[in-house]
């Protein structure tokens, strides 16, 4: 198993803080484009860098990332190509964990066999694939984590106490909580609630828990940095995207520079959770 996931919290266990957990999709708008944006986002503040697997039907997304799914589709973005995006990151990053998100189809046509050893030479260190249930294990978890690449399950407020412990059975990395049943991009769940999840979960695993799903401004992400061990942003990133972009929805000079300016602001918040919890 790769050690990223266990370094990271650990440091940031000591550093008395959350992991900032980024999501964007991989060849939005353009390839090029899209490794200077996974290039940036350490050095903004992103600590996990969650890297979407464009899909023509995804079916848990909403708007916003559908359309960054069909323009990545559009500029030639495929499976092989995100890997590669992964490996060339890896080239001048060691540290930072990768985890790929998507959607079991693009794998299952790619090669399970195939796919794993291809994530596992890229540097990939997890994976989360939101239609495969606990009861499908055998098709991809457990041949992921034979191969050394965590699987990440999600949990959501519907996956109650006797659900909780098929779903944690073969997770590894960290647990990423829902906040709220619905499509990505939906509201902010209320925080109260929130608080009382994680404690659940964690009344259930060892792991960290990262809580995702409405977060979009540095506000947000300090209030749900105090009970998570991570905050996942993803909507809020895409649309940065998609709003720096030419009318023919191309990349300008101010693509990567937007999604920076926006995860250096949401680090900030992340790294003030606790100190504001504290006072």
């Amino acid at each position: 198993m790769s050690n990223r996931f266990d370094t990271l919290f650990a440091r940031l266990t000591d550093e008395g803080r959350p992991a900032l957990v980024t999501y964007f999709m991989g060849g939005d708008p353009d390839p090029d484009t899209s490794l200077a944006i996974m290039k940036a986002l350490p050095g903004a503040g992103a600590d996990i860098i969650e890297l979407g697997m464009p899909f023509s039907d995804p079916m848990a997304d909403g708007p916003a990332i559908q359309m960054a799914g069909q323009r990545a589709l559009k500029a030639g973005q495929t499976l092989a190509g995100t890997i590669a995006m992964a490996r060339a990151f890896r080239e001048t990053d060691a540290d930072t964990p990768i985890v790929l998100m998507g959607y079991y189809n693009p794998i299952y046509i790619y090669g399970v066999d195939r796919f794993l050893t291809d994530a596992r030479a890229a540097g990939i260190d997890g994976l989360i694939v939101v239609d495969l249930p606990p009861e499908m294990d055998g098709e991809l978890c457990l041949p992921a984590l034979s191969a050394g690449v965590s699987f990440i399950r999600l949990a959501t407020p519907t996956t109650d106490d006797k659900r909780l412990p098929a779903v944690l059975a073969n997770t590894s990395g960290f647990v990423y909580y829902v906040s709220m049943t619905g499509i990505t991009g939906s509201a902010i769940a209320d925080t109260g609630a929130v608080a009382e999840a994680v404690k659940r979960i964690k009344g259930h695993t060892p792991l960290p828990v990262c809580v995702g799903f409405g977060v979009k401004t540095a506000e947000q992400a300090a209030l749900i940095g105090r009970d998570a061990d991570g905050v996942v942003v993803g909507t809020a990133i895409v649309n940065a995207i998609a709003g720096s972009l030419d009318g023919d929805g191309k990349a300008t000079g101010d693509t990567v520079a937007a999604v920076s300016t926006l995860v250096r602001g949401l680090a900030d918040g992340v790294r003030s959770a606790r100190l504001e919890a504290a006072e």
